[in-house]
């Protein structure tokens, strides 16, 4: 290697090391900058279309009225405790507090998005998050999420927890599908679990009960039951059936209501071949429209059992 390949790499390293020593020097003055100044002001983010908590409430939660923060010095005031003073309220899933050079610390909070609502026996009310954890409901606000009631054992014990129960986690499961699927979403009103345990389904469209049995092989009962609203429903008619069940991943059955005259239970094998045209047939169908119809009316009560 050349003497001068030598020197210009020395120099390279060199440059790197001031630089490197220049930006510690910098942000060491920053940071000394920052902690004397003292805060200004708190701005609070919150962003989403969940409403359980909002900027009053978190400025109340950190007395920000009572000039605990306002006023003193940034190096004094402790952004961690924050932080975890604002992560102990139930409605919110995440925060991040940091200061600006002017003084203004800011506040983001990300809130508990719930996918389900549970009623359980002992008429206990609360809500299932998307990952699956129980909170509480809220004074100031209702989310417009699927219901579940009837024979259902999990406690709440009035705080964020997780699930205990075998049934409480199908039901998350089961809900946690719905919610991700347009169709489902719109035409599920209602989950309900009966004395044998076994979830429900109430539907929007129809008075049928749509019998899900367990929330194992969601996808395949899904799609037996488009195929069946797509072959069968057209047929016999919407109020045919008083139920539907896709408990079993080979077939759909179809017991009409006891005071049809024509009182029989329909068996209907869907092949896997053609699973996914029904499907895609189905969304395009008058079962969307339909519904969409409906969703435009008043749905927000739930039916009785």
């Amino acid at each position: 290697m050349s003497r001068r390949n030598v020197w210009s790499r020395i120099f390279i390293a060199f440059a790197w090391v001031v630089c490197l020593g220049g930006l510690v020097t910098l942000m060491g003055f920053i940071e000394v900058k920052k902690n004397e100044t003292t805060c200004t002001g708190v701005k609070v983010y919150i962003p989403g279309d969940q409403y359980f908590i909002d900027q009053e409430e978190v400025e109340n939660i950190l007395q920000v009225s009572s000039n605990t923060l306002v006023g003193r010095k940034l190096a004094n005031i402790n952004i961690h405790q924050l932080e975890n003073t604002l992560k102990a309220n139930p409605f919110v899933e995440s925060a991040k507090v940091y200061t600006e050079m002017d003084g203004l610390i800011k506040i983001e909070i990300s809130q508990r998005q719930p996918i389900l609502r549970v009623i359980n026996r002992f008429d206990q009310d609360f809500y299932v998050d998307q990952h699956g954890l129980k909170m509480p409901l809220s004074n100031n606000f209702t989310a417009r999420v699927v219901a579940a009631n009837g024979y259902i054992d999990e406690l709440f014990a009035n705080r964020v927890d997780t699930l205990h129960t075998k049934m409480a986690i199908a039901l998350y499961t089961a809900a946690d599908y719905i919610r991700k699927d347009s169709l489902w979403n719109a035409q599920v009103a209602q989950i309900y679990v009966n004395k044998d345990h076994e979830i429900e389904l109430i539907p929007r469209v129809g008075n049928q009960r749509i019998l899900l049995g367990n929330a194992d092989s969601l996808d395949v009962k899904f799609e037996n039951l488009a195929a069946f609203y797509k072959q069968a429903l057209p047929k016999a008619g919407w109020d045919k059936y008083k139920a539907i069940s896709v408990k079993y991943t080979n077939q759909v059955i179809g017991i009409k209501d006891e005071n049809d005259p024509s009182n029989t239970t329909t068996k209907t094998t869907v092949k896997a071949d053609s699973m996914k045209q029904a499907v895609a047939a189905t969304i395009d169908s008058t079962i969307s429209s339909t519904i969409t119809d409906l969703l435009k009316q008043d749905t927000s009560h739930i039916k009785q059992h």
